[in-house]
């Protein structure tokens, strides 16, 4: 197959501006797609396309056969299956007869095929300011998808008041609460984000969701790779979650005009990858072909404010599992949003062991209610927190800014901190999940529902002398 390059542009030189597509409007789907993800053995990507090929009669394409690692259903060329080469996965289009031949091939030792699923849908964990609060997942779910959550809602409130030591009431606030202020956020003042000398100069950071507005005047001049994985759809953002996603990130220090400061690391590199369509939904594939292409593009942090519902007793997905190690193993760490179903077991892929999960707090530091909790072993912890209510940042032109509040908020802060650590401390991988966890604020609430508490931005004093050297075996951003 012909490879394929992505572009790489400073977002000032783009084009002249057009207004982004409305949203397709509409409840999202939940649940399986039809398709399936197939998990082979770790570095047997190259041996799998015969095995695909031999075992099932699938057409096969790679992303080895692309340059950058950008693939979609717009140019596989057909086929049935494409293999992620740095995840050693396969999103597999079969019939019924083939996938009974992929679930036989697991029990063949000689075969690369470990494991298959489905395919899920994803959705954004976010809300607009002023949507329904606790349990809400901001009108976004089907009717069958809003009683799938409710279905279990109930018959969890027992036992979250025995992981919590008595009844589910609010947490108590620790502090005063947070404001905006005419200079920054409240997010940027109780990570300490104001505090710190850091930029993120030299790291890159992806941000899997709905694309980027790549005309937004606040990102004139900045460094942006995009890649869309959305068949038919171009990476600017016709939804507004991933602009504002992005801003919080790696919004600039000094915004034009009066406006505040929002945004986290503000001198990295931004990579876009656009894995939700303008109308919000997504497949798990998509997010996989995203986390593929970042680790491909270098990525020290992938920020995903996405995911799926996980019942009580769930597990994980072996495929975001795999894909987590695969961005550890490769310098990378993967952060997502632990839901917005309150009482519930934390989303997916945020449940995965290797995957940081994180919560969402109030401007009092409060857990915000509608922020999924530690209920499920086996990774469904809750890693870390970070401010997720009403936030204000970026969205598409021409309306500039906006607030949403979410997990997906609380996200890219611990993304854009990462960044800062990255670039601080030369750290990678499960070494810089380590600082975050070791870093964070203690908030006087319960792992349960905020982990290690409050992520915290580094003071990097001596960067008035220049940047920190990058240790010795670490991977440069």
């Amino acid at each position: 197959m012909k490879k394929r390059k992505t572009s790489e542009t400073s977002a000032d030189d783009v084009g002249s501006p057009e207004l982004p597509p409305s949203p397709e409007g509409g409840d999202l789907p939940l649940g399986p797609t039809g398709r399936s993800i197939v998990v082979l053995r770790p570095g047997a990507h190259k041996s799998t396309v015969k095995s695909l090929q031999s075992t099932a009669g699938l057409k096969v394409a790679s992303t080895a056969d692309f340059e950058d690692a950008v693939v979609s259903d717009d140019n596989i060329g057909g086929a049935d299956a494409v293999v992620l080469e740095h995840l050693d996965i396969a999103v597999v289009d079969a019939d019924s007869d083939q996938v009974k031949s992929l679930e036989a091939a697991v029990a063949d030792v000689d075969n690369p095929v470990l494991s298959i699923e489905p395919e899920m849908y994803v959705i954004p964990f976010c809300h607009d300011a002023g949507a329904e609060d606790e349990g809400s997942t901001g009108g976004l779910l089907t009717q069958g998808g809003r009683e799938y959550l409710r279905g279990y809602n109930d018959a969890v409130q027992s036992l979250v008041a025995r992981l919590l030591g008595g009844a589910v009431t609010e947490e108590a606030a620790v502090a005063a609460a947070f404001a905006d202020t005419a200079a920054l956020t409240w997010g940027l003042q109780a990570t300490k984000v104001d505090k710190s000398s850091c930029n993120g100069r030299g790291i890159r950071v992806a941000v899997l969701d709905t694309g980027f507005d790549l005309h937004h005047p606040d990102f004139a001049g900045r460094s942006v790779i995009s890649a869309s994985f959305v068949p038919g759809q171009a990476v600017q953002d016709g939804h507004s979650h991933g602009t504002h996603c992005i801003g919080t990130a790696c919004g600039p220090k000094t915004p034009p005009g009066n406006t505040r400061r929002y945004g986290v690391a503000h001198e990295a590199t931004i990579l876009v990858g656009k894995v939700l369509s303008n109308s919000g939904s997504g497949q798990q594939g998509w997010i996989l072909a995203g986390i593929n292409w970042a680790i491909q593009s270098k990525a020290v942090v992938i920020s995903m404010s996405l995911g799926s519902p996980v019942p009580i007793g769930g597990s994980f997905s072996p495929a975001y599992e795999q894909a987590g190690l695969a961005a550890l193993n490769n310098n990378c760490l993967i952060v997502a949003a632990a839901g917005n179903s309150g009482n519930t077991p934390v989303g997916a892929p945020a449940n995965s062991p290797s995957i940081m999960a994180v919560a969402s707090v109030d401007p009092d530091l409060a857990r915000s209610s509608f922020s999924c909790i530690a209920l499920n072993p086996n990774g469904g912890e809750v890693n870390i927190a970070a401010p997720g209510r009403n936030v204000f940042s970026t969205v598409p032109m021409p309306t500039r800014y906006g607030v949403k509040t979410g997990t997906s908020m609380a996200t890219p802060h611990v993304a854009g901190i990462a960044g800062l650590w990255a670039q601080w401390t030369g750290l990678r991988g499960k070494a810089l999940w380590q600082k975050l966890t070791s870093t964070a604020l203690n908030i006087g609430q319960t792992p349960q529902t905020v982990g290690a508490g409050l992520a915290q931005a580094p003071r990097c004093p001596r960067l008035s002398q220049g940047p920190t050297p990058i240790p010795p075996g670490s991977l440069e951003g």
